[in-house]
């Protein structure tokens, strides 16, 4: 039996410019995560989840091919991730077997409650790197990005796979975004197995060191909220307004590598500003595009958090779900708390996390 885990994420800087190719964010991996077990089997295989137990998925094999007993299921990027990964399992040689896999998730409450930590891209690359162990493929933290990545652009077509990124390398991560155009031309007619190896335009992932004064602080706000229809609302806006939206590119791009710098220094003052940086200029592109990225319960969540001295902005697409606060010294981390319940706000005990 195999079991691989990968972790959910948080943004904390460059939403909505991440979408574009070279465009810098600043991401975390948080310390709940997806975890999926694989067995083998005989017979036939399956897919199972602790969440979805009534929505079980059998297969068996036609050759090499899988093919579905039941096609209305909720696990297309698990399906979309085995797809991709026994492919070029495949083109190194490797022999197909059955097996059983089993989803487990922390990323949502265990009511159901959606909490926008990245649980698609979490369980994408966990199925990836366990279907790595289970067939012995040895791949390297970029492979499994990028193989990750693949999967997941087929499912969901548009996003900038930043929280693919999160959840492979861990910790706080600088990402900037690779060309997916080259990515869907290349694809046509280079095999998988090079176009793992090859660098990809414009993509660059950096680790980097949380000061130790820095701590990160979550608020959920209870509503729930759809990455992708925001992505697709700003690509109206882009073909809109693009000088204004060209403007907001340039202004983000200053604004996270400014805080990738504070990173690098040390300096928690330095992060803190650009976090205030960046949710003024987050403001500004939603009154631009009238798209609401800060709802009243985000905006309460912020400036409840600025008045206990630390820096807070949305997290993600925004419309809902999370926000951060960036916390010091200086931060009365029970009095916030208490300032958000008090408003609707739950505070979630979340942690960042490093991977090995």
């Amino acid at each position: 039996m195999i079991t691989a885990k990968a972790p959910g994420k948080l943004y904390i800087a460059g939403e909505y410019a991440i979408v574009e190719p070279g465009s810098p964010a600043i991401i975390v991996a948080i310390d709940q995560f997806v975890t999926v077990t694989i067995k083998e089997s005989k017979e036939t295989g399956s897919i199972s989840s602790e969440q979805y137990q009534e929505n079980s998925l059998s297969w068996h094999r036609r050759g090499n091919k899988i093919i579905f007993d039941n096609r209305d299921n909720p696990f297309h990027y698990i399906l979309s991730a085995i797809r991709l990964t026994e492919l070029y399992a495949q083109s190194i040689g490797k022999q197909m077997v059955n097996y059983h896999v089993n989803i487990d998730s922390d990323l949502d409450s265990t009511d159901g409650k959606k909490y926008g930590l990245g649980s698609s891209a979490a369980v994408t690359v966990a199925t990836v790197k366990a279907l790595s162990l289970f067939y012995n493929l040895k791949l390297t933290d970029d492979s499994l990005f990028k193989l990750a990545s693949m999967a997941h652009l087929d499912v969901q077509g548009n996003g900038s796979l930043g929280d693919i990124a999160a959840s492979v390398y861990g910790g706080w991560i600088a990402y900037h975004s690779f060309d997916r155009d080259w990515l869907r031309i290349m694809r046509q007619d280079t095999p998988l197995v090079d176009l793992l190896v090859m660098s990809w335009p414009m993509l660059s992932i950096e680790r980097l060191e949380q000061p130790h004064d820095l701590e990160l602080l979550i608020g959920w706000t209870g509503s729930p909220a759809s990455t992708s229809i925001f992505v697709d609302k700003m690509a109206l806006f882009k073909g809109k307004q693009k000088s204004t939206y060209l403007k907001f590119l340039e202004d983000s791009k200053k604004c996270v590598n400014a805080m990738i710098k504070g990173f690098e220094r040390n300096d928690s003052a330095m992060i803190q500003k650009e976090v205030t940086h960046n949710r003024l200029i987050l403001q500004q592109l939603a009154h631009a595009s009238q798209i609401v990225i800060e709802t009243a319960a985000l905006t309460a969540l912020c400036d409840l958090s600025e008045s206990q001295h630390a820096a807070a902005k949305t997290s993600g697409a925004g419309g809902g779900d999370c926000g951060i606060a960036l916390a010091t010294s200086k931060t009365n981390r029970s009095a916030l708390f208490n300032d958000w319940l008090n408003n609707a706000i739950q505070p979630l005990d979340i942690k960042v996390t490093l991977l090995n």
